[in-house]
């Protein structure tokens, strides 16, 4: 007796995988969910940008400042008094939500850009500046960030970018240039070029330190730790500072007090904000214009008319500056 499967096919029986009558497998078709989708280029932090450049104004509104009130300020007295002002208005916005302090080696860089940056820094540049024309500590300042770029790709694995190379001897071009122009041809004593050369070793090398430590804290608190540092090793110069606060006119007093809240308190803390967005390489570029601006400044401010050599360096460092932003292929 046959059975079922004898007396005819089972239609429900696929035929064979390997049979010639088999129908072709459809394509998998991938769910529209599935698809990841295509990577967008990541948008430019406003809040970075601006922060640069409020850096970049207030550092050059700096050297308006401090050209005004050095008659009446000797270098020491001048840096306890800016970091002694920015460490109480500073000290009002970060000590409310101070909630932890570096513990063990988190001090250790702390106090390495503490001492070096706000403390030898501003020091060492404010004695140059007694002896140097204004050109040539521009152009000595503005070895920096060279030196950062250099460490930065070195320490902090960043890298050589071409553009960010190129982009920073144009602009650095562009300082000589502004330096040609300044106007005063005194001969540079040999001990103030050693003094700025000093203060722009320390600040680069302060920018590299202080870089990881904006990973663990905010940069307003990593400002007013160093700032407080800083503050601390000036402190044999209070004596000398109470004297010559009590003989400075009022004009002198009030940049001073200018001095301390927006070149140090403000524009250390937004230059914090900036570094822990961007590499140091290419926000130290970026300090390229801060001669360009002074210049500016001053013409406003001051009434000193720039020199064609002057505005011809600015837009020069402005073309530099303008090529560290740009991507290597």
């Amino acid at each position: 007796m046959a059975t079922t499967a004898e007396s005819g096919p089972n239609p429900s029986a696929a035929p064979h995988k390997g049979s010639p009558h088999a129908a072709p497998a459809p394509a998998p078709q991938l769910k529209p969910a599935l698809i990841p989708p295509a990577p967008r280029p990541s948008p430019v932090n406003k809040l970075g940008v601006a922060a640069v450049v409020i850096t970049v104004v207030l550092w050059a509104s700096a050297f308006v400042g401090i050209r005004a009130v050095g008659p009446s300020f000797s270098p020491g007295s001048l840096t306890l008094g800016r970091l002694a002002i920015a460490a109480v208005v500073l000290g009002l916005v970060v000590l409310p939500k101070l909630r932890n302090l570096p513990k063990g080696r988190e001090w250790w860089p702390i106090l390495a850009y503490g001492v070096m940056w706000f403390g030898g820094y501003n020091v060492a540049l404010n004695a140059a500046e007694h002896t140097l024309d204004a050109g040539t500590a521009a152009l000595l300042i503005n070895v920096n960030p060279i030196l950062v770029a250099v460490m930065a790709g070195v320490i902090l694995k960043e890298g050589f970018p071409r553009w960010l190379i190129i982009g920073s001897l144009i602009a650095f071009a562009g300082v000589a240039v502004i330096a040609l122009g300044s106007g005063q041809r005194s001969t540079a004593d040999v001990v103030g070029v050693l003094l700025c050369l000093l203060a722009a070793v320390l600040a680069a090398v302060s920018v590299i330190v202080q870089k990881p430590v904006l990973r663990k804290f905010p940069a307003a608190q990593a400002t007013w730790f160093g700032i407080m540092i800083g503050a601390i090793c000036c402190l044999p110069f209070s004596g000398q500072l109470l004297g010559e606060l009590q003989r400075a006119p009022l004009p002198a007093t009030l940049g001073l007090v200018y001095l301390g809240i927006f070149p140090t308190a403000i524009a250390f803390t937004t230059w914090a904000y900036a570094l822990s967005l961007i590499d140091a390489g290419r926000l130290a570029a970026t300090t390229y214009l801060v001669p360009g601006t002074t210049i500016l400044i001053s013409w406003l401010v001051l009434g000193e008319v720039p020199t064609a050599w002057g505005l011809v360096g600015g837009v020069i460092c402005l073309l530099g500056v303008g090529l560290t932003r740009r991507k290597s292929r």
